[in-house]
């Protein structure tokens, strides 16, 4: 796997993915999305990785947003395209089947944020900064912010950050819910991998099902979302997995999943 805007190395079961354009903040153009894409879909369907961080490369930025200046000479049909692109790719990685974990090292702004979003569990350092200032610019969110960070967030807090513009600090972040911690900058992989591989070490079918479960029930009623539940709760009693999990609790061993 190479490409020239996006950047994978692989750690035992972990796969880690970087948005590498350090020179441009890590800025989203059309080729780094279509390569982003590319490499999930690759990750998605390699059997032997269970868990992705994606982060940015350099010390900067995760992503500081779109790439402005291929942005500006758009035509509303280019623009138009540009989004239902970035909202696809993004919603590619939202539901893939495997769980992926945003290390937020530094600008994760406009379409940054949004890239963060769309991941399972959002670790930010104590460096990296929030924001949507596409206001600012004259447009708006168009990588599919207007509905996530209404969901992550409550709504006024969402149209607060998308009216204004301004740019949050960790601990606002996690105030807000939009991330679940912050760590110091210099421990931000090593706790993200550790969480990786705490995760790694469960039942692959059941954190898969859990993560469907949740994804579809979001937009359902509570009824609808227990049907599905239940739908996939019953499923996994076909498994070799749920047969295992159970044997070695009972027998007092060490579990041996096998995605089965």
């Amino acid at each position: 796997m190479a490409w020239n805007n996006v950047l994978v190395e692989f750690d035992n079961e972990i796969a880690v993915v970087s948005v590498n354009r350090p020179k441009a903040l890590n800025a989203l153009d059309h080729q780094t999305i279509a390569e982003l894409g590319e490499a999930m879909a690759e990750l998605a369907a390699n059997q032997s990785v269970k868990v992705i961080i994606l982060t940015g490369a350099g010390e900067k930025a995760f992503v500081a947003g779109a790439d402005i200046a291929y942005m500006l000479s758009l035509t509303p049909m280019q623009a138009q395209e540009f989004s239902r692109h970035g909202q696809k790719v993004l919603s590619q990685i939202e539901n893939m089947s495997k769980p992926v974990i945003a290390a937020v090292n530094g600008f994760a702004l406009g379409g940054g944020c949004e890239l963060s979003m769309a991941c399972d569990i959002r670790v930010a350092s104590e460096k990296a900064k929030f924001g949507q200032p596409e206001v600012s610019l004259g447009i708006m969110a168009g990588f599919g912010g207007t509905q996530r960070l209404a969901r992550l967030v409550n709504p006024g807090i969402a149209k607060e950050m998308l009216f204004t513009g301004d740019i949050y600090d960790a601990q606002a972040a996690l105030k807000f819910g939009l991330v679940s911690k912050v760590v110091p900058a210099d421990e931000l992989m090593d706790v993200c991998k550790k969480m990786a591989k705490r995760i790694a070490s469960m039942g692959p079918v059941g954190v898969r099902f859990t993560k469907e479960a949740i994804n579809q029930g979001l937009d359902m009623d509570q009824e609808k979302a227990f049907n599905i539940e239940a739908a996939l709760f019953g499923v996994i009693f076909s498994t070799a997995d749920q047969k295992e999990g159970m044997s070695a609790f009972l027998e007092k061993r060490k579990v041996e999943f096998k995605g089965e």
